[in-house]
């Protein structure tokens, strides 16, 4: 047992985390997302969070990962297909998180854009959330 963890994140979510870079990325993901696929064709790793909604998820890993400070942005979302300004519930809950955590808010990227910054993640968490476009990007940075 360890303490000061949040105990969402599994021994293969941790061990994933803790072997990630400084500007690794790390997606979060929905459970529409095709994560098997695009972690199998990319090499990333595949982590199942399939009891958490992707907002929990990204609570408990805000927690543990620091997002990169030395870059322009950090954190990225998917847009809505045909509705770009447009917000989802889930996606304004990770604006929130950002902002509780001092973290500066996701940029949207455009759902394709999304899909191949998402090849090059070093790890997929795939969630439970039944939401579209709960989605998100993390870029990993440095402990000071």
């Amino acid at each position: 047992m360890l303490k000061n963890l949040p105990s969402l994140l599994t021994p293969d979510a941790l061990h994933a985390l803790a072997s990630m870079g400084h500007g690794d990325d790390l997606a979060i993901v929905d459970a529409n997302f095709p994560a098997a696929r695009v972690a199998q064709l990319s090499g990333a790793r595949l982590v199942q969070l399939a009891g958490a909604n992707a907002p929990e998820a990204l609570r408990a890993v805000l927690q543990v990962l620091p997002l990169d400070d030395f870059v322009p942005e950090a954190a990225w979302t998917m847009q809505v297909v045909g509705d770009p300004a447009a917000v989802p519930e889930a996606v304004a809950e990770f604006h929130r998180l950002l902002q509780d955590a001092g973290e500066k808010a996701p940029v949207p990227l455009e759902r394709f854009a999304f899909y191949e910054r998402a090849r090059s993640a070093f790890a997929i968490v795939r969630t439970g959330e039944r939401r579209t476009y709960g989605n998100i990007l993390l870029r990993k940075g440095v402990i000071g």
